[in-house]
């Protein structure tokens, strides 16, 4: 039951974030990404489009966590975006250093965050089903 309470609140919270996030992207642009400066109008084009569509992923959480019980296979295909974020921060890590500090802050919540949505994406199927 306490998995369920988790994922129950973790779902939402993780869509209202991601939502958020996302708009603050579309509406400030270089001015929203830490250590960015002036990276220029192509930079700045880039990070409101990924910005909007990092506002649809949240949107497909808040979906997810809407439902009863919340859909494990959507639980774990949010959860596998997330960790394929995460794993293209390391990989700019391993191609071109060390980013500014908020993002290494960031790339630590996406690699504790993905795998406990694994492990909590069937809890309350389970638990309708009668089984721990």
């Amino acid at each position: 039951m306490v998995r369920v309470k988790v994922l129950r609140g973790l779902a939402p919270a993780m869509g209202y974030a991601c939502v958020a996030i996302g708009l603050f992207h579309v509406l400030l642009g270089n001015a929203s990404i830490p250590g960015a400066g002036s990276a220029g109008p192509t930079v700045d084009s880039l990070g409101r489009f990924f910005g909007a569509i990092f506002a649809g992923y949240g949107l497909g959480w808040l979906w997810a966590a809407r439902q009863s019980p919340i859909p494990a296979t959507a639980v774990r295909w949010l959860a596998g975006v997330f960790l394929l974020g995460a794993l293209g921060r390391l990989l700019s890590l391993a191609v071109h250093g060390w980013p500014h500090w908020f993002q290494v802050v960031l790339a630590v919540i996406e690699l504790v965050l993905s795998p406990l949505f694994f492990w909590l994406a069937d809890a309350e199927e389970k638990a309708l089903r009668g089984r721990p």
